[in-house]
């Protein structure tokens, strides 16, 4: 048992999970974030509860923002904005193939890290020396791959929920086609495709249950016996756990897979219990 909380750093962003320690704050409370840099402003969207699980290893919230960390905090979001103006309006004088995804500010330092996209390397030797005129900061780009793209831009997934990346993964898994075919999905890049134009990141979400549940359920064209009689599986339902039998009789029959057997082990049920034959004396 333990308690969390959770924060985010943008709007409807990735959530970021706290130990609250000696603190309660309420949803919509701005709280302070251990960060290398220093404490960030947050704001809390999941209030202090209990969880079954013993989470360790959680940065520890390190109180309420006061009105000089909220200041601060929107100071650092006008230079932020600032520094992103100033970044576009170069790389259109560089004529560049880039795009702007996110900028960060380190006011400590007074860094801008400028992340972008681009179809291939780039040479920004010069663009960063007008920045840094420009800016009057240290500048560093970052060039970052179309998931993370996504997960910086955020936006709405084809299930019509904001994007897995951008609001609770911690980390991108792989994921493969397999996986959609052993789903039974169609493997149709359009149909399987998430925002980012890569494989779907929850297609790996229910893959583990798929496995376990194809190791028990009889495999697609093996002969079974049913409650409506005999018959060859031509379906297999993992979330409903059923398996659909074209029957010898002719038509289509739907049955619990529970209630769906192979012949041998008809057999076996009925004779000695599935225990095996033994040895014959």
């Amino acid at each position: 048992m333990g308690m969390v909380m959770a924060v985010s750093f943008t709007r409807y962003g990735r959530l970021y999970y706290l130990d609250p320690g000696p603190h309660t704050p309420k949803v919509g409370d701005k709280v302070l974030v251990p960060t290398d840099s220093g404490p960030e402003v947050a704001e809390c969207v999941w209030a202090p509860q209990w969880v079954s699980d013993d989470i360790g290893g959680l940065p520890e919230c390190a109180g309420p923002a006061t009105d000089e960390h909220l200041a601060r905090d929107e100071a650092n979001r006008r230079r932020r904005a600032e520094g992103r103006s100033i970044a576009k309006r170069l790389i259109r004088k560089h004529d560049l193939p880039m795009k702007v995804i996110g900028v960060d500010y380190l006011d400590t330092d007074n860094v801008f890290k400028i992340y972008f996209t681009a179809p291939h390397r780039v040479d920004f030797r010069a663009l960063v020396r007008d920045l840094a005129r420009g800016i009057k900061a240290r500048v560093e780009l970052r060039q970052v791959g179309p998931r993370d793209e996504a997960r910086l831009q955020g936006g709405i997934g084809p299930c019509g929920r904001d994007l897995c990346c951008a609001t609770f993964l911690k980390d991108f898994e792989p994921v493969s086609v397999r996986m959609a075919k052993e789903q039974d999905l169609p493997v149709n890049p359009l149909r399987i495709a998430g925002a980012c134009g890569r494989l779907m990141c929850c297609l790996k979400y229910e893959h583990p249950l798929y496995v376990k549940a194809h190791e028990r359920m009889p495999a697609l064209g093996s002969r079974v016996e049913t409650p409506s009689g005999p018959g060859q599986v031509v379906g297999r339902n993992v979330p409903s756990d059923k398996v659909t039998v074209r029957l010898n009789s002719g038509g289509r029959c739907s049955c619990p897979s529970a209630s769906v057997c192979s012949p041998r082990r008809q057999h076996d049920a009925h004779y000695n219990d599935g225990e095996g034959t033994g040895d014959a004396t």
